[in-house]
Order: C-alpha cells, then sequence, then structure tokens
C-alpha cells in the first residue's frame, strides 16, 4: 500500500503541490491528475496559476482512498463511499476497519503458513495437502466434509463436481489461502455497496458479480449463468449457507443473491438478443 499511513503535519491554511503529494505518497502526478479527473481527489485549492494545490482534508480523503483501493474496491465505488452522506461514511469507515482487522488476521495465517512451508521445503519435503480438518480451522469453522455427501447426492455425476473434485484435491494449504483472500475480497465489495445503500442490481453490483462467478470458474468449475443462478438461490434457500455468508455481515447473502441473480438475467438477456 502507498504510504499514506500517517496524514502529515500542518498549520493552518498549509497547502501541498501535487508533486508534494506525489513525492509523499508514491502515487505518480499521472495518477493524482487522474484521480482528479474522475472526481475521486479534487484538490481544494489552486495557485493563481491554475496549478492544483492539496489541503489537509484533501489527504485525509486520498488515505481512505487509498484503504479501500487496498481492500481492491474500484475507484468508482470508491468515489461513491466517499462521497455518501456522513451516516454512511462511518458506517462505511466501521466496515473498513473490521475488513482490515480481518485481512490483517488473515495475512498472519498466511505467513505462518509461509513459515511452514519454508522450513519444510529446506528439509527437502513437499508442501502437504490440507486435510479437512486443517480446512476448517483456515475458513473459520466451515468444515467441507460436513457438505461433501450433499454435494455428491446433489451434483456428483456433472462435470462441475468432477471438475471441482480433481482441482481442489491438489490444493495446498497456499492455494487455499489464495481462494479464501479472493473471496473475502469479493465479500468486501458486495458489503461495500450494499452499506453504502447501492442496490443489488445495479451495473456496479452485476460487476462483482461477474467477478464472483470467475473466482469460481477459476478456482472450482466452469460456473455457467444457469449454475451461478442455482447457487444463489441456494444461498437464501439453505439457512447454512445464509448464516456462513451472513458472518461477514447482516444480509449479505441475500444482497449477493439478488446481485448474482441480475447478473444472470443480464446474460440471458444478452444471448437472447444475439440469438435474433
Amino acid at each position: 500500500m502507498h504510504d499514506v499511513t500517517q496524514i502529515p503535519e500542518h498549520s493552518a491554511g498549509q497547502t501541498w503541490t501535487v508533486g508534494e503529494v506525489a513525492l509523499l505518497t508514491r502515487l505518480s502526478v499521472r495518477t493524482l491528475h487522474h484521480y482528479d479527473d474522475i472526481g475521486l481527489l479534487r484538490p481544494g485549492g489552486r495557485t493563481e496559476a491554475g496549478y492544483r494545490l492539496y489541503t489537509p482534508a484533501d489527504l485525509a480523503r486520498l488515505w481512505r482512498a487509498l484503504s479501500y483501493r487496498e481492500l481492491g474496491f474500484p475507484l468508482a465505488e470508491i468515489t461513491r463511499l466517499l462521497d455518501a452522506p456522513p451516516g454512511s461514511e462511518v458506517e462505511a469507515l466501521r466496515t473498513q476497519v473490521a475488513l482490515l482487522r480481518e485481512k490483517q488476521r488473515r495475512t498472519q495465517i498466511a505467513l505462518d503458513a509461509a513459515l511452514i512451508y519454508l522450513k519444510a521445503a529446506e528439509r527437502g519435503e513437499g508442501v502437504p495437502i490440507m486435510t479437512n480438518a486443517e480446512l476448517k480451522d483456515l475458513f473459520d469453522g466451515f468444515d467441507p466434509a460436513e457438505h461433501e455427501a450433499e454435494a455428491n447426492e446433489r451434483w456428483g455425476d456433472t462435470d462441475a463436481y468432477r471438475q471441482s473434485a480433481r482441482r481442489t484435491s491438489k490444493y495446498s494449504r497456499a492455494d487455499w489461502e489464495a481462494v479464501k483472500a479472493e473471496m473475502n475480497a469479493i465479500s468486501s465489495r458486495y458489503l461495500a455497496l450494499m452499506y453504502a445503500g447501492t442496490p443489488p442490481d445495479s451495473p456496479e453490483a452485476r460487476a462483482v458479480a461477474a467477478d464472483h462467478r470467475a473466482h469460481l470458474s477459476a478456482r472450482y468449475y466452469d460456473a455457467s449463468p444457469g449454475m451461478m443462478r442455482g447457487l444463489a438461490q441456494m444461498w437464501v434457500a439453505d439457512e447454512r449457507f445464509t448464516r456462513n455468508i451472513d458472518s461477514a455481515g447482516e444480509g449479505l447473502a441475500a444482497y449477493q443473491s439478488a446481485a448474482v441473480l441480475a447478473w444472470a438475467d443480464e446474460m440471458a438477456e444478452r444471448d437472447a438478443g444475439r440469438s435474433q
């Protein structure tokens, strides 16, 4: 993350030029110009010659923007969060603090695992495949073995189930750490939109749903829009899935379900348009 962990001490009326902010944050001048152009960070002042001047309030906004960016939020979503009414911003910042704490916890887990693997590699040992007990620990109590029989009954004869089984059987702890981090980033984006009051059928929410589908396709199986629709319905129909998803934020299961269903509808409309 860029070095904006502290707002520099300042006197009343102090400002910084775009070059000084670039040096302070290690962002490029071009990036700061782009942030101005899209409304993410418009400087609070100008010189007589028209050059940008940034105020302490501008740097505080930039810190918040880069914090959201570090969590994987697109720039358009960040702008909307920062421009939300004060109450919404407070709620979003509380969410951000919780997400950063969770990221800190996951980073420590990943570091511990990396050190274990490093020692194993130094001894010439291979990377072990994770057990169900280790997976349960990694995913905060979710035990894949509890759902394996049901999944096999529902989808065992499908290509998707076989594809997922082949892929995940080879995953190491590092692989599962990456899977979890990717899904947490997607959940964070859903939560940010939900807390900002963005409708689940908005273009922004549908974009997160599209990335959600891409994650499943890359990590588990090729997820068609029809399969995504089935999953979205299951998230709210099966209380076990609802409870697990809502552990990240009350109402998340219903929100992401609605977003995925809206995305699936959009894909169906596109396919219908192509066939005409």
